[in-house]
């Protein structure tokens, strides 16, 4: 009697131990492929096309508060220039209407940058949008993992499992499952992070443009277009960041060893946000913007 009484509790424990690895590897590899592919899908976006309120309020902003001081900017630049040019032409004694000619084209040079800030920063994100979408289909961005086939496969190896090794296995697959939660959250951290990232940089443009046609000042606005292009190019290293953890997870297989394969995805997902940490500062490096 006691026999049947403590295999009906083992049942028991086995059907209640299999059931909690099976709701937290489908909860887990569900967070993980809903992230991996929104990183795809977020990436190819541009400023606009991400969160178009968002966009017209930086642009209301830019262009009521931002573009006002860059043409007292621009003001305080051509009159410097101006008083520069006609000293250096021994105060006056040998001016050149050349000069002035090369001085009016400056400015409406100047001018027209300012007036074209948000279409000139928008251009240089439809670049970055373009490169994204030409490597879309060079790069695989099957991240999913396949739940059915893991989940059955686990099924078919806790069959042969003891009491002890389901306990530690659930355990496990808990201690991960959270840990892939917080590395979702991350995910989505960068990403939005990036995205505001743009936002901030792009209200501010009308002032280093203001800077593009001096001399002095012009570091101002070569650097400020290297940022973004790196912005720009971001996203092209998360898709290949991507591209590489899609890879990865295709090696994946459950074997003799579950507890490999249930770390070895943990340890990509982790390995994958911290590439796309990374991506930011590469970038800035690639195009030497600081």
């Amino acid at each position: 009697m006691f026999d049947s009484i403590f295999e009906a509790i083992e049942e028991w424990m086995r059907e209640l131990l299999t059931g909690m690895v099976d709701s937290n590897l489908t909860n887990m590899f569900t967070d993980v492929n809903e992230k991996t592919s929104e990183i795809a899908t977020q990436v190819g976006q541009t400023p606009q096309g991400w969160n178009s309120s968002i966009f017209s309020m930086i642009q209301n902003l830019s262009d009521s508060v931002i573009v006002p001081i860059a043409g007292i900017i621009i003001t305080y630049i051509l009159c410097y220039e101006l008083i520069s040019m006609l000293m250096e032409k021994n105060n006056m004694q040998e001016i050149d209407t050349w000069m002035f000619f090369k001085y009016f084209i400056k400015m409406w040079i100047a001018v027209y940058l300012v007036s074209n800030t948000f279409t000139i920063t928008m251009a240089v994100f439809d670049v970055g949008q373009s490169v994204v979408n030409s490597a879309a289909g060079s790069i695989s961005s099957q991240t999913a993992i396949n739940i059915d086939s893991m989940v059955s496969a686990m099924d078919s190896a806790m069959e042969t499992m003891e009491i002890g090794e389901l306990v530690v296995l659930a355990l496990e697959t808990l201690i991960v499952s959270f840990c892939l939660k917080i590395m979702s959250v991350l995910i989505t951290v960068i990403l939005y992070g990036r995205m505001i990232e743009i936002y901030l940089y792009t209200s501010v443009a009308p002032i280093p443009f203001a800077t593009m046609t001096n001399r002095e000042w012009g570091q101002m606005g070569t650097n400020y277009f290297r940022g973004l292009f790196a912005l720009a190019f971001q996203a092209f290293l998360m898709m290949v960041c991507v591209g590489i953890y899609a890879v990865l997870v295709s090696t994946i297989t459950i074997s003799s060893n579950m507890h490999s394969a249930l770390f070895g995805v943990a340890a990509y997902t982790v390995l994958l946000c911290f590439t796309l940490m990374k991506t930011g500062s590469l970038s800035k490096a690639i195009f030497n913007a600081h």
